[in-house]
């Protein structure tokens, strides 16, 4: 499972959404600007303000970071 918590006017929330689309990776996006309950929540996973946070199946990576989603998106197969 993977979750993105994600802006509008991010870049990297993009960069994150059109690599794992081009990746075949199905993810469910969270628009924190406008869910204040998905913000707490991505906030309580990650201890940050800033987005992109990326969940794959609990391993928790803040930013468009490709080494730690390929890791994490290989560790869950």
């Amino acid at each position: 499972m993977v979750t993105i918590y994600s802006t509008t006017w991010c870049g990297f929330c993009k960069m994150a959404k059109e690599y794992f689309k081009a990746k075949n990776v199905e993810f469910e996006e969270f628009n924190i600007e406008t869910d204040a309950d998905r913000q707490k929540e991505m906030i309580d996973k990650s201890g940050q303000m800033g987005v992109p946070v990326i969940d794959i199946n609990g391993t928790i990576i803040v930013g468009f970071d490709r080494p730690q989603i390929d890791a994490a998106l290989r560790s869950s197969e």
